[in-house]
């Protein structure tokens, strides 16, 4: 059963050189403010599991990763996340793709706590030549199938964002599309759980069809409101600040001085800081 946390308090658990798992998928719904948490500390070595988007970037940026297990890495309305683009271009982290089918039964293996899931997705493309180490098993029974043998996606830690949750680590989803949080949350060791509002037990109201995560499975739960921002959450990505991230992040310079601003303090300064840029901007 979860704990009700803080984000400094999440972050002080992990440790270098551990496989995160971040929830979300592109640049929707991202636990960002335990992602900015992440960027602050003194982590590094990571290996990041994740449909990503500027999770996956804004950790390259810091120096953070080492690896990078994903089937893409997108800003969604901007196709290529620009921090991971330069930092694969650098060479300086490694990449292990995947499709996207082959990475969802890659979280369903590590769920169901199986050594790996056959799959047809992969077969006759270009993954399995730029993943060597994959292999395949043939069918048991009399079709006698070739098959993908996806291997598990163990992770140390998940972490996810929830629109609501409760205090014992119940989360749900409010938007339209679930994505595979409730999949990192069971592959992981640990399931952080990061939420918009917390209410209290018996309280989050609404289709139980969207009540994705279970407590069961979420070692701690912490408030963070507006803590998937820039992300979409329900209520539309800020795609205005995701232009200036991505534009800041084309230029060195212009890189520094938007870090200085966004991110050299803690939630609540990000929080101000950008409340502020949108007064100037006129938003």
């Amino acid at each position: 059963m979860g704990v009700v946390m803080s984000v400094e308090e999440v972050v002080g658990s992990l440790e270098s050189g551990m496989t995160i798992g971040i929830g979300g998928w592109g640049s929707r719904r991202k636990p960002m403010a335990l992602v900015r948490a992440i960027h602050r500390s003194a982590l590094t070595d990571l290996t990041i599991v994740s449909y990503g988007g500027p999770d996956v970037g804004l950790l390259c940026a810091a120096g953070k990763v080492r690896r990078v297990v994903a089937p893409f890495v997108t800003l969604d309305s901007i196709a290529l996340e620009p921090h991971f683009r330069a930092a694969r271009q650098r060479g300086s982290v490694e990449f292990t793709e995947y499709d996207e089918g082959m990475f969802m039964f890659g979280l369903l293996a590590a769920a169901h706590r199986l050594p790996f899931l056959p799959t047809r997705a992969g077969l006759g493309s270009d993954v399995m030549r730029v993943n060597p180490g994959l292999r395949t098993v043939r069918s048991p029974y009399e079709d006698q199938e070739e098959l993908v043998a996806v291997p598990a996606l163990t992770m140390d830690v998940a972490l996810v964002h929830m629109d609501v949750a409760d205090t014992r680590g119940n989360g749900r989803y409010l938007g339209p599309d679930p994505y595979m949080d409730d999949l990192f949350a069971k592959a992981a060791g640990r399931c952080f759980v990061s939420c918009e509002r917390m209410v209290r037990p018996g309280e989050l109201d609404g289709p139980p069809q969207t009540l994705l995560v279970s407590r069961m499975h979420v070692t701690g739960v912490v408030e963070t409101p507006g803590g998937g921002h820039f992300t979409d959450c329900g209520e539309g990505r800020d795609e205005a600040f995701q232009r200036h991230y991505a534009a800041s992040a084309a230029d060195p310079e212009a890189w520094a001085a938007f870090a200085d601003r966004f991110l050299s303090g803690d939630e609540a300064a990000y929080q101000e800081a950008v409340q502020q840029w949108r007064e100037e901007e006129g938003r």
